[in-house]
């Protein structure tokens, strides 16, 4: 009988990776993110383990939105008081806070639990080329961004 493996979370081996987000749609970077957050792409992938890797994106300024989206896409959020739903425009979001819309997309692509949570804790969005996290020796995402 074959059996199938299921890795414990001892186990995860962590890489990190760097996402070039430039000249690329904003949504299909997040998709390829997400993934890479998850450990889809590892062959040791197990659901209910946290196995994903961590992801660097970098140009989130330069990802851009096709079609008519950036001038009709809108962002919805609640404060938590009465009334106090707010809206904000992508024109304007991609302007100011890049890294937040793409946070916002990956993030909507996890799931909505515990692993999701985490796995969006090993996420981090730059808005140019520069980027921290040097000394973990990041290896550039060569797979498609689909």
């Amino acid at each position: 009988m074959n059996s199938s493996y299921l890795q414990k979370p001892q186990e995860v081996e962590r890489t990190w990776y760097i996402v070039d987000a430039a000249d690329k749609p904003l949504g299909r970077v997040a998709s390829t993110v997400a993934s890479l957050l998850r450990g889809k792409h590892k062959v040791t992938f197990t659901p209910n383990v946290d196995c994903g890797d961590h992801v660097i994106v970098i140009n989130a300024d330069k990802a851009v939105l096709t079609g008519k989206k950036l001038d009709q896409k809108v962002r919805y959020y609640h404060t938590g008081w009465v009334g106090g739903i707010k809206e904000i425009h992508y024109d304007k979001l991609m302007a100011e806070k890049p890294e937040d819309a793409m946070t916002y997309a990956v993030k909507g692509m996890l799931p909505n639990n515990t692993l999701g949570r985490k796995a969006l804790t090993r996420l981090r969005v730059y808005k140019g080329e520069e980027y921290e996290q040097t000394a973990q020796k990041p290896i550039a995402w060569t797979g498609e961004i689909k």
